[in-house]
């Protein structure tokens, strides 16, 4: 029996995991406000007739994020506090079957690809002349921007070609529309996303098309950040280092995703680049692009991994000296390659090598902020906090890097705004500054 009065038509969207999965659910909320639906992201209030659950399915700890909100809305769902619980994303690509069989009280499921079917049940058309089109989750001033999707690469501890399937790149010309379009809205920054953003135009154009597409998107009014996340090191398309050059709308920052510092592990990773070929390019990357951002992820435990090949990432994490590192303990993924590989490294071995990573990126972190101090920067800002005005610089993307925080005392800017900021002092993940006329 219902105990409250559930608005009918309204539609509370939730997102897990990663900014793909944000891109997708405002694709979805674009399609269902033009369908007449009231729809809203994360809604503070429960009263939605219709809960949608965009999943992750990543990792293990992912996963249970996902399951654990699937189980909150069907409890809901039995208290009479919602009516319909639809359930989408990557975490039901992989585990359909399982999930319809143990969460019954979810009224259906739907794939990564599924939005016109999803569309549909809910008596909704998919609407064709809204391509490109999205109800922004983000604050105002940037957008995720996804370029491609699924992935070709074999990496063997990786499941998102299973949940996501092949690699399929997103034309040009409604690349262009899109960034157009959110120009007009007001959008400063995108952030291009795609599983391996390398790889872009293989399937379509017949060659690695990134940079031409940075080309194109450069010379979008309105545009004045373009932030690359998720690069591929293998086979590294090194003319779109020319294009970071050439446009000074595209920031000097890149998201390469790098996963070891061991060549035994690399191979095993099936990676198809050794350590000495990753420093090779990192060191042609900061060469060629003097000034460059570059932030990496790691991984540690993974099968077979020796205290010996953890000394060897630790060193080459100290050597190569990345601005940005973040770093994941393995996780055993069934139908992986690396499934079929004894996990070997237990838990609390893979949690404290990953901390001592992480001690390490602070203090290299710590002391590259130190050499900013005394230094200005434009800064774009997002949001104020308590006192604080808080941005970032061109070298820092939004939720997992540097932030810079300005007293408000110090002066005003509105938010979704750039000013020169100089940095008056630093800790390890922080810069704080002042405004400069």
């Amino acid at each position: 029996m219902k105990t409250k009065t559930l608005r009918k038509n309204k539609v509370n969207v939730i997102t897990l995991g990663c900014a793909k999965n944000t891109f997708d659910s405002e694709v979805l909320m674009a399609q269902l406000k033009a369908n007449k639906f009231e729809v809203e992201h994360e809604a503070k209030q429960d009263d939605s007739e219709i809960v949608i659950i965009n999943t992750c399915g990543f990792i293990d700890n992912a996963k249970q994020e996902s399951i654990d909100t699937i189980l909150r809305y069907a409890d809901a769902k039995n208290e009479g506090l919602v009516d319909k619980v639809y359930v989408t994303g990557c975490l039901v690509q992989r585990y359909k079957d399982d999930l319809e069989q143990e969460i019954p009280e979810v009224d259906a499921f739907f794939g990564t690809r599924d939005l016109p079917r999803l569309l549909k049940t809910l008596k909704a058309d998919y609407k064709h002349e809204l391509v490109g089109e999205r109800l922004l989750t983000t604050p105002s001033h940037y957008a995720y921007f996804k370029i491609a999707e699924g992935c070709d690469r074999p990496c063997s501890f990786c499941a998102i070609p299973l949940m996501r399937g092949k690699h399929v790149s997103t034309p040009m010309d409604q690349l262009v529309n899109s960034a157009k379009s959110l120009a007009a809205q007001g959008v400063k920054e995108i952030l291009l996303i795609a599983q391996d953003l390398t790889y872009y135009g293989l399937d379509i154009y017949k060659k690695r098309n990134l940079a031409e597409l940075l080309d194109q998107l450069a010379a979008v009014e309105g545009i004045e950040w373009i932030r690359l996340h998720y690069a591929f090191p293998a086979g590294f398309p090194m003319d779109v280092l020319d294009a970071m050059v050439k446009h000074p709308n595209v920031c000097l920052y890149l998201d390469m995703p790098l996963q070891h510092g061991s060549t035994k592990i690399l191979q095993s990773m099936r990676r198809g680049i050794t350590r000495e070929k990753t420093e090779a390019l990192v060191n042609t990357i900061r060469e060629k692009v003097p000034g460059i951002a570059i932030r990496t992820t790691m991984i540690a435990g993974y099968p077979g991994e020796t205290e010996e090949d953890f000394r060897e990432m630790y060193e080459f994490v100290e050597r190569m000296r990345f601005d940005r590192l973040g770093i994941f303990t393995y996780s055993h993924e069934e139908d992986t390659h690396a499934y079929s590989l004894e996990d070997d490294v237990t838990e609390e071995v893979k949690r404290q090598r990953a901390d001592e990573i992480m001690e390490l990126q602070s203090g290299i972190s710590y002391e590259m902020n130190q050499e900013k101090i005394g230094k200005t920067f434009k800064v774009l800002f997002d949001r104020i906090e308590g006192d604080y005005f808080i941005g970032r610089t061109e070298f820092d993307s939004p939720e997992v890097d540097n932030e810079v925080l300005v007293k408000k005392s110090e002066g005003y800017v509105s938010i979704g705004d750039f000013a020169m900021v100089e940095i008056t002092s630093a800790d390890h993940y922080d810069l704080y500054g002042k405004f400069v006329s």
